[in-house]
Protein backbone atom coordinates (compact mmCIF):
# COMPACT_ATOMS: atom_id res chain seq x y z
CA UNK A 1 0.00 0.00 0.00
CA UNK A 2 1.33 3.14 -0.74
CA UNK A 3 0.58 6.61 1.65
CA UNK A 4 0.90 9.70 2.51
CA UNK A 5 1.04 11.17 5.81
CA UNK A 6 0.91 15.09 6.01
CA UNK A 7 0.53 17.41 9.29
CA UNK A 8 1.43 21.02 10.12
CA UNK A 9 4.58 20.05 12.03
CA UNK A 10 6.26 17.11 13.50
CA UNK A 11 6.71 18.47 16.91
CA UNK A 12 7.02 16.66 20.26
CA UNK A 13 3.62 16.20 20.60
CA UNK A 14 0.60 13.63 21.49
CA UNK A 15 -1.00 14.02 17.37
CA UNK A 16 2.62 13.97 16.11
CA UNK A 17 3.64 11.00 17.92
CA UNK A 18 0.38 9.40 16.98
CA UNK A 19 1.44 10.36 13.04
CA UNK A 20 4.60 9.14 13.32
CA UNK A 21 4.20 5.46 14.88
CA UNK A 22 1.71 4.80 12.37
CA UNK A 23 3.66 5.44 9.98
CA UNK A 24 6.78 3.71 11.44
CA UNK A 25 4.08 0.12 12.03
CA UNK A 26 3.08 0.36 8.22
CA UNK A 27 6.87 0.28 7.25
CA UNK A 28 7.86 -1.56 9.59
CA UNK A 29 5.26 -4.03 10.09
CA UNK A 30 3.30 -4.26 7.24
CA UNK A 31 5.77 -3.38 4.39
CA UNK A 32 3.49 -0.16 3.11
CA UNK A 33 5.15 2.62 0.65
CA UNK A 34 5.00 5.32 3.29
CA UNK A 35 6.12 9.02 2.62
CA UNK A 36 5.74 11.71 5.44
CA UNK A 37 4.95 15.44 4.89
CA UNK A 38 5.35 18.25 7.00
CA UNK A 39 6.75 21.70 7.78
CA UNK A 40 9.79 22.35 9.94
CA UNK A 41 9.90 22.11 13.51
CA UNK A 42 9.91 25.22 14.34
CA UNK A 43 9.28 26.96 18.17
CA UNK A 44 10.41 25.40 21.49
CA UNK A 45 8.57 22.16 21.49
CA UNK A 46 11.30 20.27 20.39
CA UNK A 47 11.12 17.54 16.77
CA UNK A 48 10.52 14.22 15.92
CA UNK A 49 12.28 14.91 12.63
CA UNK A 50 15.83 13.29 13.63
CA UNK A 51 14.11 9.72 14.88
CA UNK A 52 11.64 9.89 11.68
CA UNK A 53 15.13 9.73 9.31
CA UNK A 54 16.77 7.53 11.86
CA UNK A 55 13.57 5.15 11.05
CA UNK A 56 14.63 5.36 7.48
CA UNK A 57 11.43 7.12 7.11
CA UNK A 58 10.86 9.18 3.37
CA UNK A 59 10.15 12.43 5.49
CA UNK A 60 9.80 15.45 2.68
CA UNK A 61 9.95 18.98 4.43
CA UNK A 62 8.13 22.36 3.00
CA UNK A 63 9.27 24.99 3.86
CA UNK A 64 6.34 27.28 3.82
CA UNK A 65 3.95 25.03 5.97
CA UNK A 66 3.41 26.86 9.12
CA UNK A 67 0.83 26.77 12.28
CA UNK A 68 -0.45 30.34 11.40
CA UNK A 69 -2.93 31.11 8.70
CA UNK A 70 -0.54 32.67 6.05
CA UNK A 71 -2.44 33.27 2.94
CA UNK A 72 0.79 33.21 0.52
CA UNK A 73 2.42 30.39 2.34
CA UNK A 74 -0.54 28.38 2.66
CA UNK A 75 -0.71 28.92 -1.23
CA UNK A 76 2.45 28.16 -1.57
CA UNK A 77 2.62 24.85 0.20
CA UNK A 78 -0.36 23.91 -1.58
CA UNK A 79 1.11 24.21 -4.46
CA UNK A 80 4.16 22.02 -3.28
CA UNK A 81 2.35 19.61 -1.85
CA UNK A 82 -0.06 18.90 -5.33
CA UNK A 83 3.55 18.51 -6.73
CA UNK A 84 4.89 15.82 -4.34
CA UNK A 85 2.04 14.11 -4.34
CA UNK A 86 1.99 13.82 -8.63
CA UNK A 87 5.35 12.40 -7.33
CA UNK A 88 4.81 9.85 -5.34
CA UNK A 89 1.23 8.99 -6.70
CA UNK A 90 -0.12 7.63 -3.24
CA UNK A 91 -2.77 5.05 -2.54
CA UNK A 92 -4.13 7.34 -0.26
CA UNK A 93 -3.57 10.64 1.63
CA UNK A 94 -4.08 10.25 5.61
CA UNK A 95 -3.84 13.87 6.85
CA UNK A 96 -3.53 15.35 10.39
CA UNK A 97 -4.15 18.32 12.49
CA UNK A 98 -6.06 21.68 11.35
CA UNK A 99 -3.86 23.16 8.71
CA UNK A 100 -2.66 20.38 7.41
CA UNK A 101 -6.34 18.89 7.02
CA UNK A 102 -7.41 21.50 5.28
CA UNK A 103 -4.47 21.88 2.98
CA UNK A 104 -4.69 18.10 2.88
CA UNK A 105 -7.48 16.99 1.98
CA UNK A 106 -8.02 20.20 -0.50
CA UNK A 107 -4.69 18.57 -2.34
CA UNK A 108 -5.80 14.74 -2.30
CA UNK A 109 -9.47 16.06 -3.90
CA UNK A 110 -8.06 18.24 -6.21
CA UNK A 111 -6.45 14.88 -7.58
CA UNK A 112 -8.62 12.40 -7.03
CA UNK A 113 -7.16 10.96 -4.25
CA UNK A 114 -9.11 8.80 -1.62
CA UNK A 115 -7.67 10.48 1.95
CA UNK A 116 -8.63 9.82 5.64
CA UNK A 117 -8.39 12.93 8.51
CA UNK A 118 -7.46 12.03 12.04
CA UNK A 119 -9.04 14.27 13.99
CA UNK A 120 -6.58 14.48 17.10
CA UNK A 121 -8.40 17.49 19.23
CA UNK A 122 -11.30 19.90 17.40
CA UNK A 123 -10.19 23.46 15.73
CA UNK A 124 -13.10 24.66 17.38
CA UNK A 125 -13.80 25.18 21.11
CA UNK A 126 -15.51 26.34 23.93
CA UNK A 127 -14.24 29.71 25.11
CA UNK A 128 -13.24 30.89 21.49
CA UNK A 129 -14.63 33.82 19.93
CA UNK A 130 -17.63 33.86 18.26
CA UNK A 131 -15.97 34.72 14.67
CA UNK A 132 -12.81 32.21 15.27
CA UNK A 133 -15.47 29.50 16.24
CA UNK A 134 -17.53 29.58 12.89
CA UNK A 135 -14.11 29.90 10.58
CA UNK A 136 -12.97 27.39 12.02
CA UNK A 137 -16.03 24.59 11.50
CA UNK A 138 -16.45 26.14 8.23
CA UNK A 139 -13.66 25.43 7.12
CA UNK A 140 -13.61 21.74 8.34
CA UNK A 141 -17.59 21.84 6.57
CA UNK A 142 -15.71 22.44 3.14
CA UNK A 143 -12.43 20.26 4.33
CA UNK A 144 -14.48 17.23 5.73
CA UNK A 145 -16.20 17.07 2.42
CA UNK A 146 -13.24 16.37 0.63
CA UNK A 147 -12.33 12.89 2.28
CA UNK A 148 -13.60 9.98 2.41
CA UNK A 149 -13.50 8.79 6.17
CA UNK A 150 -12.53 10.81 9.40
CA UNK A 151 -10.41 8.83 11.84
CA UNK A 152 -11.52 10.63 15.92
CA UNK A 153 -9.40 9.20 18.45
CA UNK A 154 -12.40 9.40 21.08
CA UNK A 155 -15.89 8.81 20.78
CA UNK A 156 -16.43 12.19 22.63
CA UNK A 157 -14.94 14.26 18.97
CA UNK A 158 -16.85 12.27 16.67
CA UNK A 159 -20.16 13.58 19.18
CA UNK A 160 -18.74 17.69 18.69
CA UNK A 161 -17.98 17.56 15.14
CA UNK A 162 -21.75 15.74 14.49
CA UNK A 163 -23.45 18.00 16.73
CA UNK A 164 -21.70 20.81 14.60
CA UNK A 165 -22.66 19.57 11.66
CA UNK A 166 -19.28 17.85 10.47
CA UNK A 167 -20.91 15.24 8.25
CA UNK A 168 -23.05 11.81 9.30
CA UNK A 169 -22.03 9.72 12.10
CA UNK A 170 -21.27 6.40 9.48
CA UNK A 171 -18.54 8.54 7.70
CA UNK A 172 -16.68 8.34 11.46
CA UNK A 173 -14.99 5.62 13.41
CA UNK A 174 -13.09 5.96 16.66
CA UNK A 175 -9.50 4.85 16.70
CA UNK A 176 -7.56 5.80 20.25
CA UNK A 177 -4.42 7.49 19.54
CA UNK A 178 -1.45 4.19 20.14
CA UNK A 179 1.64 4.09 22.04
CA UNK A 180 4.57 2.12 22.76
CA UNK A 181 2.83 0.41 26.28
CA UNK A 182 5.86 -1.55 27.24
CA UNK A 183 8.18 1.15 28.53
CA UNK A 184 5.21 2.22 30.96
CA UNK A 185 4.75 -0.99 32.17
CA UNK A 186 8.45 -1.67 32.53
CA UNK A 187 9.81 1.61 32.76
CA UNK A 188 14.15 1.89 31.44
CA UNK A 189 15.35 3.16 34.46
CA UNK A 190 14.68 2.26 38.19
CA UNK A 191 11.60 5.02 40.01
CA UNK A 192 13.62 5.53 42.87
CA UNK A 193 16.72 6.79 40.39
CA UNK A 194 14.73 9.32 38.58
CA UNK A 195 13.09 10.57 41.74
CA UNK A 196 16.62 11.22 43.53
CA UNK A 197 17.28 12.82 40.17
CA UNK A 198 14.70 15.47 40.56
CA UNK A 199 15.47 15.96 44.71
CA UNK A 200 12.19 13.79 45.37
CA UNK A 201 12.03 12.00 49.38
CA UNK A 202 11.46 8.42 49.52
CA UNK A 203 8.23 9.55 51.36
CA UNK A 204 7.51 12.52 48.97
CA UNK A 205 3.74 12.39 47.08
CA UNK A 206 5.03 13.38 43.62
CA UNK A 207 2.45 14.92 41.43
CA UNK A 208 2.69 15.42 38.27
CA UNK A 209 1.76 16.74 35.09
CA UNK A 210 2.87 16.43 31.34
CA UNK A 211 2.27 19.24 28.50
CA UNK A 212 3.60 21.88 27.14
CA UNK A 213 3.89 25.29 29.29
CA UNK A 214 0.92 26.72 26.98
CA UNK A 215 -2.42 28.48 26.50
CA UNK A 216 -4.84 25.87 27.10
CA UNK A 217 -2.76 23.51 29.05
CA UNK A 218 -4.06 24.44 32.60
CA UNK A 219 -1.11 24.48 34.61
CA UNK A 220 -2.45 27.44 36.08
CA UNK A 221 -5.16 25.81 38.15
CA UNK A 222 -2.83 22.78 39.62
CA UNK A 223 -0.71 26.15 40.68
CA UNK A 224 -3.53 27.27 42.24
CA UNK A 225 -4.56 24.59 43.64
CA UNK A 226 -1.42 23.80 45.04
CA UNK A 227 -1.54 25.55 47.94
CA UNK A 228 -4.48 23.66 49.91
CA UNK A 229 -2.39 20.16 48.71
CA UNK A 230 0.53 21.12 50.15
CA UNK A 231 -1.12 22.39 53.81
CA UNK A 232 -3.14 19.35 54.29
CA UNK A 233 -0.39 17.03 53.12
CA UNK A 234 3.18 18.45 53.43
CA UNK A 235 4.84 15.84 51.67
CA UNK A 236 3.52 16.32 48.08
CA UNK A 237 6.01 18.22 45.43
CA UNK A 238 5.03 18.60 41.82
CA UNK A 239 6.55 17.48 38.98
CA UNK A 240 6.13 19.98 35.43
CA UNK A 241 7.29 17.68 32.50
CA UNK A 242 7.70 19.93 29.46
CA UNK A 243 9.02 23.59 28.28
CA UNK A 244 7.60 26.37 26.68
CA UNK A 245 6.73 30.43 26.34
CA UNK A 246 4.99 30.48 29.85
CA UNK A 247 7.40 28.75 32.00
CA UNK A 248 9.05 32.21 33.12
CA UNK A 249 5.15 33.13 33.93
CA UNK A 250 4.68 30.00 36.07
CA UNK A 251 8.24 29.84 37.82
CA UNK A 252 7.36 34.27 38.48
CA UNK A 253 3.93 33.24 40.04
CA UNK A 254 5.39 30.04 41.97
CA UNK A 255 8.27 31.91 43.53
CA UNK A 256 5.99 34.58 44.95
CA UNK A 257 3.48 32.27 46.30
CA UNK A 258 6.66 30.92 47.87
CA UNK A 259 6.21 27.13 47.04
CA UNK A 260 9.29 27.24 44.61
CA UNK A 261 10.62 24.57 46.36
CA UNK A 262 7.89 22.39 45.90
CA UNK A 263 7.85 22.27 42.31
CA UNK A 264 10.27 21.20 39.79
CA UNK A 265 10.68 21.68 35.94
CA UNK A 266 11.94 19.37 33.81
CA UNK A 267 12.16 21.83 30.86
CA UNK A 268 11.96 19.73 27.17
CA UNK A 269 12.43 16.00 27.32
CA UNK A 270 12.59 13.86 24.47
CA UNK A 271 9.24 11.32 24.39
CA UNK A 272 11.27 8.16 24.97
CA UNK A 273 12.02 10.03 28.96
CA UNK A 274 8.52 10.10 29.34
CA UNK A 275 7.57 6.41 30.65
CA UNK A 276 10.63 6.84 33.54
CA UNK A 277 9.12 10.94 34.32
CA UNK A 278 5.58 8.61 34.84
CA UNK A 279 6.90 6.24 36.69
CA UNK A 280 8.36 8.74 39.58
CA UNK A 281 5.00 10.10 39.78
CA UNK A 282 2.26 9.48 42.18
CA UNK A 283 -0.34 10.71 40.69
CA UNK A 284 -0.74 12.13 37.05
CA UNK A 285 -2.96 15.45 36.50
CA UNK A 286 -3.92 17.08 33.52
CA UNK A 287 -6.08 19.97 33.37
CA UNK A 288 -6.45 21.19 29.73
CA UNK A 289 -9.22 23.03 28.88
CA UNK A 290 -9.04 21.71 25.17
CA UNK A 291 -7.53 18.03 24.00
CA UNK A 292 -8.95 15.40 21.89
CA UNK A 293 -7.96 12.45 24.14
CA UNK A 294 -4.89 13.23 25.93
CA UNK A 295 -2.01 10.36 25.54
CA UNK A 296 -1.09 11.44 29.07
CA UNK A 297 -4.03 10.07 30.83
CA UNK A 298 -3.61 7.01 29.33
CA UNK A 299 0.09 6.62 29.59
CA UNK A 300 -0.51 7.19 33.33
CA UNK A 301 -3.16 4.13 34.10
CA UNK A 302 -0.89 2.28 32.09
CA UNK A 303 1.85 3.26 34.10
CA UNK A 304 -0.28 2.10 37.20
CA UNK A 305 -0.81 5.88 38.14
CA UNK A 306 -4.63 7.20 38.98
CA UNK A 307 -5.35 10.03 36.94
CA UNK A 308 -7.10 13.59 37.82
CA UNK A 309 -8.84 15.66 34.82
CA UNK A 310 -11.19 17.99 33.99
CA UNK A 311 -14.01 16.69 32.21
CA UNK A 312 -12.90 17.37 28.39
CA UNK A 313 -13.26 16.39 25.05
CA UNK A 314 -12.12 12.21 25.37
CA UNK A 315 -11.19 12.65 28.76
CA UNK A 316 -14.01 10.42 30.38
CA UNK A 317 -13.14 7.69 28.52
CA UNK A 318 -10.23 6.86 30.21
CA UNK A 319 -10.64 8.92 33.68
CA UNK A 320 -13.64 6.88 35.06
CA UNK A 321 -14.65 7.90 38.86
CA UNK A 322 -13.97 5.66 41.21
CA UNK A 323 -12.27 3.35 39.15
CA UNK A 324 -9.23 5.11 37.90
CA UNK A 325 -9.66 8.65 38.52
CA UNK A 326 -11.33 11.66 38.97
CA UNK A 327 -13.15 13.89 36.64
CA UNK A 328 -13.49 17.48 37.53
CA UNK A 329 -15.52 20.89 35.94
CA UNK A 330 -12.90 22.23 33.51
CA UNK A 331 -11.26 25.53 35.38
CA UNK A 332 -12.26 24.43 39.13
CA UNK A 333 -10.04 24.74 41.37
CA UNK A 334 -11.33 23.45 44.80
CA UNK A 335 -12.62 20.34 43.30
CA UNK A 336 -8.79 19.75 41.94
CA UNK A 337 -7.78 20.85 45.18
CA UNK A 338 -9.58 18.46 46.91
CA UNK A 339 -9.51 15.45 44.86
CA UNK A 340 -5.55 15.72 45.43
CA UNK A 341 -5.86 15.58 49.20
CA UNK A 342 -7.50 12.68 48.94
CA UNK A 343 -5.31 11.01 46.48
CA UNK A 344 -2.26 11.91 48.44
CA UNK A 345 -3.44 10.86 51.73
CA UNK A 346 -4.48 7.58 50.79
CA UNK A 347 -1.39 4.93 48.98
CA UNK A 348 -4.34 2.37 48.56
CA UNK A 349 -6.52 4.41 46.93
CA UNK A 350 -3.96 4.98 44.47
CA UNK A 351 -2.78 1.93 43.80
CA UNK A 352 -6.24 0.27 43.24
CA UNK A 353 -7.29 3.17 40.61
CA UNK A 354 -3.86 2.80 38.88
CA UNK A 355 -4.06 -1.06 38.75
CA UNK A 356 -7.49 -0.83 37.24
CA UNK A 357 -6.16 1.66 34.73
CA UNK A 358 -3.77 -0.24 34.06
CA UNK A 359 -5.74 -4.04 33.75
CA UNK A 360 -8.36 -1.99 31.61
CA UNK A 361 -6.49 -0.09 28.98
CA UNK A 362 -3.11 -1.35 28.29
CA UNK A 363 -4.19 -3.38 25.14
CA UNK A 364 -6.50 -0.83 23.63
CA UNK A 365 -3.50 2.03 23.35
CA UNK A 366 -0.77 -0.34 21.67
CA UNK A 367 -0.13 1.29 18.93
CA UNK A 368 -0.10 -1.79 16.72
CA UNK A 369 -3.76 -2.15 17.72
CA UNK A 370 -4.01 1.66 16.02
CA UNK A 371 -1.77 0.51 13.20
CA UNK A 372 -3.60 -2.66 12.07
CA UNK A 373 -7.38 -0.57 12.34
CA UNK A 374 -6.40 2.38 10.31
CA UNK A 375 -5.19 0.27 7.67
CA UNK A 376 -8.34 -1.38 7.59
CA UNK A 377 -10.14 2.05 6.97
CA UNK A 378 -7.55 2.32 3.92
CA UNK A 379 -8.57 -0.89 2.76
CA UNK A 380 -12.27 0.03 3.38
CA UNK A 381 -12.11 3.32 1.18
CA UNK A 382 -9.78 2.19 -1.64
CA UNK A 383 -12.21 -0.71 -2.43
CA UNK A 384 -15.02 1.82 -2.63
Amino acid sequence: MRVVHFITRLIIGGAQENTLLTVEDQQRIHGDEVTLITGPGLGPEGSLEDRARRGGIDIRIIPELRRSIHPLRDWKSFRRLLELLKEIKPEVVHTHSTKGGIVGRAAAARLGIPAVHTVHGASFHRGQPWLGYHIAVAAEKWAHARCQKVISVCDAMTDQYVAAGLGPREKYVTIYSGMEVEPFLNPPRPREEVRAQFGFEPGDVVIGKVARLFELKGHEYVIRAAPEVIRQNPSVRFLFVGDGIFRERFESEIAQAGFSDRFVFTGLVPPDRIPELIAAMDIVVHTSLREGLARVLPQGLIAGKPVVSYDIDGAREVAIPGETGYLLPPESVDELAAALCELAGDADLRQRLGNTGRERFTDQFRHETMTRRIREVYSEIIAE
